[in-house]
């Protein structure tokens, strides 16, 4: 792995720039951090002293990913996973950035603690890391944490992580508060009542398997609540994780209400759906469950049209004592940082999704969403690049994650593409060889 922060040129690639719309041939000059400049035949001999040229021969250079939703055990649960093997993860995946979850212990929920994400990622990870704080503390949804204090700590957005707010007094008083603040909260929209001992997705399938199905209503009854709240504060709102056709109804009667909304799907919810549990595969137990192929399609279909905005990994490493057990007693949650990319590529392959939009969905929007500097190729933006090779084949290997667990729902998967080279802030993170 190279570490050197000497001038790249990337040179002979296919770029993909969603900022700019812009997708062609060309070179990228990264030199003292930043992008310095992209355009067609830039040269060797246009370059400054000792740069490392690589010739690309025609591989995507894009804008570092940007995850919006993934969990790091740190503080508290480093034996699920750490910033620095999360952050390993993530360079072999192409994400340059990722947005940490509060739900740590202690929680996010105070500026002392955002400081010590910070701190504690700046001095073990090798990509960019911020913190997405707590929305009430203690994520006990009862009294909503202190989100001016939080933003001006550091931390980007404000959630409860997997759990959701039921007092709608309380969400309607957070939407207010963050409103003034101009900060974004995050919600995982699922009534929990709804919920209830459901493992999987309501329907045939589950019946079959015997086990106790998860209503697509408990999460649209959530969403609409939400919805209504915010056209009653005019608060920025974003659903954590849709995962069913229900929701995509609502989010566009929202859209087209004029409402500050916005959402994200996980990467499992757009390339898997309920049949792939097959015989009780508790890697493929996730919270939003995964659902029809119907819906499935669906969610494909809003991300390319940009209704949903976001594709996240909803990385949630889990151990081996708590996901080998039967599937109705196994923890909800799969590893996902390492193989988000990958499994996105089976939409391009598909023909399901073109690379803009990919990444867009992936990188650009999730920065701009966040109000971060990253998912953009034009000249000054940081120098947070992904060189992919879209063809070469390849089958995953769980022992060949960097993730401190193995919860994979790809495991042994065919996969069809893979990052070469992950730059972050103008050094090589990860280097495929």
């Amino acid at each position: 792995m190279l570490t050197d922060r000497r001038p790249i040129l990337l040179a002979n690639a296919r770029v993909i720039d969603p900022s700019r719309d812009f997708d062609g041939p060309g070179d990228v000059l990264v030199a003292e951090g930043v992008i310095r400049d992209l355009k067609r035949g830039i040269g060797a001999a246009g370059v400054p002293e000792g740069t490392d040229v690589v010739n690309c021969a025609g591989r995507i250079v894009a804008p570092g990913l940007v995850d919006m939703r993934a969990f790091v055990g740190e503080p508290g649960y480093g034996h699920r996973e750490t910033f620095a093997s999360a952050s390993q993860a993530a360079a072999s995946g192409g994400i340059t950035t990722i947005i940490c979850q509060p739900g740590t212990q202690p929680v996010i929920d105070n500026s002392a603690t955002v400081d010590f994400v910070l701190r504690r990622a700046r001095d073990t990870a090798i990509v960019n890391i911020h913190p997405m704080a707590a929305l009430t503390k203690g994520l006990r949804g009862e009294e909503m944490a202190e989100i001016g204090l939080l933003k001006a700590a550091g931390a980007v957005a404000f959630s409860d992580g997997d759990k959701s707010v039921t007092n709608a007094q309380v969400m309607r008083r957070a939407l207010t508060y963050a409103r003034d603040f101009d900060a974004l909260i995050v919600h995982h929209a699922e009534d929990p009542d709804l919920v209830g001992e459901g493992v999987m997705n309501e329907g045939e399938f589950a019946a079959r398997l015997g086990l106790m199905g998860i209503p697509d209503a408990a999460e649209a009854v959530m969403l609409e609540r939400d919805i209504r709240l915010v056209a009653l504060t005019g608060g920025r709102y974003h659903a954590a994780s849709v995962s069913c056709r229900a929701s995509l109804d609502i989010l566009k009667r929202a859209r087209e209400a004029g409402l500050a909304v916005s959402a994200s799907v996980s990467i499992n919810h757009v390339t898997l759906n309920e049949n792939d549990i097959g015989p009780y595969r508790t890697f493929l137990k996730l919270s939003p469950p995964l659902r029809t192929e119907d819906d499935r399609r669906a969610l494909v279909e809003a991300v390319a049209s940009g209704l949903v905005d976001v594709i996240m990994s909803d990385h949630n490493p889990q151990d081996v004592e708590v996901k080998r057990l039967p599937f109705a007693e196994a923890a909800f949650g799969a590893v996902g940082l390492q193989t988000m990319l990958p499994a996105a590529l089976r939409l391009i392959h598909n023909g399901e999704m073109d690379w803009k939009t990919l990444i867009r969905a992936m990188s650009t929007r999730p920065a701009e969403l966040l109000g971060l500097p990253g998912g953009s190729l034009r000249p000054g933006a940081p120098a947070d690049v992904v060189v992919i090779d879209a063809e070469v084949p390849w089958i995953l290997d769980r022992d060949d994650l960097k993730s401190l667990c193995k919860n994979t729902p790809f495991d042994e998967a065919r996969f069809s593409g893979r990052v070469m080279r992950t730059i972050v802030g103008g050094r090589t993170v990860y280097e495929h060889v």
